[in-house]
């Protein structure tokens, strides 16, 4: 049993923080920034070298903003919705957190498409390389949660439970660890193995990362406590599973669609 004592924060100069969840996007984002681009050489794409890496470091721009503007608007409107209708001044505080997955990947998804038609590119294309690097990302984020003590587990009494003191003094499962290594270490192995299969079919990679996602979600959502203001959907589902399942047969529907 560990207790958890970890300090949301790395460094605090007083007016000004830097805190580990900041660091987890700005690494995530580098290091997909970095991959995204080794991917997208390996590829035999119909444009040169030059305006690969070019293209690429505008699109980046793209989802940045993307992730930032969709994540927070998902957590509005999927996970406090009545709260923010009462405090709307509230939805612009992002430092207080609330971000949600679904939401930013929304809004990568029509961030992509925008970006692809200005550049006349495929837009599964460009997802599929995203594809391949966001589990990079959601893997220093989990591991960010785990240090803000937040999206916490339930009470359990396996030897590898976590107590948080900010919480209560009840072990509990480290959830966030679980989707640490499932969203993060499994999916990326997983998706990347696939990207370098000879004859791949553009969009694939895309498909796979909505179905695997899903089900590692649906999976980690046993373990974790449901959101408080929500609790579970109709007695029995969470938010985040809910949101899953339409992931899954998205993910189903292209997968079927690609190989036809």
């Amino acid at each position: 049993m560990y207790i958890h004592n970890l300090n949301p924060v790395l460094v605090n100069l007083g007016i000004f923080e830097i805190r580990w969840y900041s660091l987890a996007y700005i690494l995530g984002i580098l290091l997909g920034w970095w991959l995204g681009k080794k991917l997208l050489s390996k590829k035999n794409f119909k444009i040169n070298q030059d305006f690969k890496v070019n293209f690429f470091d505008d699109f980046i721009s793209y989802i940045i903003v993307s992730i930032i503007l969709g994540g927070r608007i998902g957590y509005v409107i999927f996970y406090n919705l009545n709260y923010y209708i009462n405090n709307p001044v509230d939805i612009f505080k992002i430092w207080e957190g609330g971000m949600s997955f679904h939401g930013a990947l929304i809004g990568i998804v029509i961030g992509t498409y925008f970006f692809s038609k200005k550049k006349n590119l495929a837009p599964l294309m460009l997802l599929d390389i995203v594809a391949c690097v966001s589990p990079i990302g959601l893997f220093f984020g989990r591991i960010a949660n785990f240090i803000n003590a937040e999206l916490y587990g339930k009470t359990s009494d396996v030897y590898w439970s976590v107590i948080f003191p900010t919480v209560d003094n009840l072990p509990r499962h480290p959830s966030q660890i679980y989707e640490a290594l499932l969203e993060g270490v499994g999916l990326f192995v997983i998706i990347n193995f696939v990207n370098f299969k000879n004859n791949l079919k553009t969009g694939v990679c895309s498909s796979l990362f909505l179905i695997l996602y899903g089900i590692f979600r649906i999976f980690a959502e046993q373990f974790r406590e449901p959101d408080i203001q929500i609790g579970y959907l109709l007695n029995f589902i969470s938010m985040g599973s809910s949101l899953s399942i339409l992931m899954i047969l998205s993910g189903i529907i292209m997968l079927f669609k690609i190989k036809k």
